[in-house]
């Protein structure tokens, strides 16, 4: 698995994979360890798409679209979500900047050639509507940060707003803060402290004062209004029958 941050812990994660009831396509490390601040504490969230038989589908009973489980292995707390195919490609499809993150993170534990051409298909569901996601998860943060003075949230604040930016002017789904502390002219000098505050606890607090984080969070929400009205992404996602046509062949080719 490649690290993209040393402080991910050193956890078999191909024998996490190789457990699951039914076949992944991918598995991948989100969160913290993905947005390039995790605390030497921090859980291991993996996500990934797990593909359900037929049968599960045709019969009578609901299918288990969603797995979720939280456990510790050697010393470490780990965290699992995945999503049948189907309901994952219809996130996809809802503008859900969360599950492309999922799909595009360079911490892979598990990938295959499905995974491979799904994440192909990426650029055909980009819209700049995509905007409206990281708006809204930055407010969620935000008004977290508020409320617990934490600096977890505060930076999930700031990672949410910059990677709303940078796909709205790039077309380009990036998620690591410090790559996008380098790579968005906005984004605020503090945030390498903040990021290295961040490693040594995962519940630390901002040492900050927070109307100045405030007019930072404001002008941020400004400079993504604008790069949204300027982007050139179109409104509607484009790979519906492509998308379409990948669950079906490989529901029938792998389940």
């Amino acid at each position: 698995m490649p690290h993209q941050n040393a402080l991910i812990p050193d956890v078999d994660l191909s024998a996490v994979v190789a457990e699951q009831p039914d076949p992944l396509l991918f598995a991948t490390v989100s969160g913290a360890h993905l947005y390039g601040f995790p605390s030497r504490d921090s859980d291991v969230d993996l996500r990934g798409v797990h593909l359900l038989p037929v049968s599960a589908l045709l019969g009578l009973r609901d299918p288990e679209e969603t797995r979720t489980r939280m456990w510790g292995r050697d010393g470490v707390e780990m965290d699992l979500v995945t999503h049948d195919l189907r309901k994952f490609v219809r996130l996809m499809l809802r503008r859900n900047g969360y599950v492309l993150e999922q799909l595009t993170s360079p911490l892979v534990a598990h990938t295959t050639g499905a995974h491979a051409e799904l994440r192909a298909l990426v650029p055909g569901v980009l819209t700049s509507h995509h905007a409206h996601h990281y708006r809204g998860f930055a407010g969620t943060q935000w008004r977290l940060f508020e409320k617990s003075g934490e600096l977890k949230p505060l930076l999930y604040t700031y990672r949410a707003l910059l990677t709303g930016i940078h796909l709205m002017r790039s077309g380009e789904i990036q998620a690591h803060l410090p790559t996008l502390a380098a790579e968005v002219p906005e984004a605020p000098a503090r945030l390498d402290g903040l990021v290295a505050a961040k490693a040594d606890a995962e519940h630390a607090t901002a040492d900050v004062a927070v109307v100045d984080v405030r007019v930072e969070v404001e002008r941020l929400h400004g400079v993504l209004d604008a790069a949204q009205a300027g982007s050139g992404l179109p409104g509607e996602a484009g790979a519906f029958a492509a998308l379409e046509d990948f669950v079906v062949r490989t529901r029938l080719e792998l389940a």
